[in-house]
């Protein structure tokens, strides 16, 4: 009872959500897109010709983003977009995609030769893991899949990079901080509009990267 009671109280907040609203009728497949487009429009994150590679892009919604955003009046884009998630995502223009699973040797490899030794100039990440309730064990994975998404920008991101991954408030969360500010010269911690209030996710942004990417042979 307490199970149906609070899938009934999600479903009816989902419903009257005005972010859900809105994603259905700009034609986006999920409201967290205006969390992507409320921290770009303020940082100025994506420009034409820009290298992108959204990780965690299922079910696509920032994906598209990129691909309206870098869209020429051909309809080509104006850059590149790399998508990669462990869950089947339906095309989005423009986009290349990458089913598997980053935490995976030969799927990073898949991404590196899809970027054909262009760095990125804008790496996101919307990974989140499998949580499973049990707090010390959920907070390491989040942990580890930050500290995949720093490697990878630390060898492919561009002199003028930029990096946004979301994170969550957890025992490791100021240790993850730390990392982004070994790496980056401004570093920043953001809540969107878009979060819901009781989500303890949170956006880390880092700029300015403080070493060039070495770019693996």
């Amino acid at each position: 009872m307490k199970k149906n009671r609070f899938k009934k109280a999600w479903l009816n907040e989902h419903l009257h959500d005005p972010f859900v609203k809105r994603a259905q009728k700009d034609n986006y497949r999920s409201r967290a897109v205006y969390k992507l487009q409320e921290i770009d429009e303020a940082n100025k994150l994506v420009q034409p010709g820009h290298v992108v590679v959204d990780l965690g892009s299922a079910p696509g919604a920032w994906s598209q983003y990129l691909g309206r955003k870098l869209a020429s009046p051909d309809g080509s884009l104006r850059g590149t977009v790399v998508a990669l998630d462990l869950l089947p995502m339906e095309p989005v223009t423009g986009v290349q995609f990458i089913q598997g699973d980053f935490r995976e040797a030969e799927v990073l490899a898949q991404l590196e030769a899809a970027l054909q030794g262009r760095r990125v100039d804008v790496l996101l990440s919307d990974m989140a893991p499998n949580l499973s309730g049990i707090a010390s064990a959920d907070a390491a994975r989040i942990e580890h899949l930050a500290d995949l998404a720093l490697d990878f920008a630390r060898n492919w991101l561009s002199d003028d990079g930029v990096m946004l991954i979301k994170s969550f408030h957890t025992g490791y969360f100021s240790q993850i901080v730390n990392r982004f500010k070994l790496q980056f010269k401004t570093v920043k911690a953001i809540k969107p509009k878009a979060s819901r209030d009781r989500s303890a996710e949170v956006f880390i942004l880092g700029m300015d990267p403080k070493m060039a990417a070495t770019i693996p042979e």
